[in-house]
């Protein structure tokens, strides 16, 4: 004899917004996460041409420019980051640092509004010098353990900082291992 479901009891709905999710109903306006770019410059707010009206925010400027659309109902964002005066490296280790714009914003938006569901992008293309999503063998292969091992710590260093959910855009590699150059 099978039992009713009568509660999702875990770890993959350990916030009230998941447990929304798990619903089955219409699309709703919280059903959807709202992107933000995060600077790691000051007092920035860019607006980004092929997406109008909506902007690069720097750390400081993020609270006065989230406030707005959460009091009108927004409950999930999912942070990018977007570096234009960090030095970046080979193996993007920027992303690590507890100075990086999303290690930032995720500390920033979890006192700000506590109830706000925050979800990573965890790639490296923005914190590398060469502007891939992974680590390069000398002949511009992707090294696959090394990217593997980086964007684990990345993701690690996102959770430690408060996120809720840590997104792999990365997952596209497996096609260019594949290929195994570019």
């Amino acid at each position: 004899m099978e039992l009713p479901v009568e509660h999702v009891l875990q770890s993959g709905y350990n916030h009230p917004l998941l447990r929304t999710w798990h619903e089955e109903k219409p699309l709703q306006v919280a059903s959807l996460m709202y992107p933000i770019f995060i600077l790691d410059s000051e007092n920035s707010k860019v607006e980004i041409k092929a997406l109008p009206e909506q902007f690069q925010v720097s750390v400081d400027l993020l609270e006065a420019y989230l406030k707005p659309f959460v009091e009108k109902g927004l409950r999930s964002v999912l942070l990018f980051g977007v570096l234009t005066k960090t030095q970046k490296d080979p193996h993007g280790a920027c992303a690590l640092s507890e100075e990086s714009p999303v290690v930032r914003a995720i500390k920033l938006l979890r006192k700000s509004f506590p109830n706000l569901y925050i979800a990573t992008d965890v790639c490296l293309c923005a914190y590398t010098s060469h502007g891939h999503c992974g680590i390069l063998n000398e002949d511009g292969s992707i090294d696959n353990p090394k990217s593997i091992q980086r964007l684990a710590e990345v993701a690690l260093s996102y959770a430690k900082a408060g996120a809720h959910m840590v997104a792999p855009s990365d997952i596209w590699m497996e096609e260019f291992l594949q290929l195994r150059h570019y």
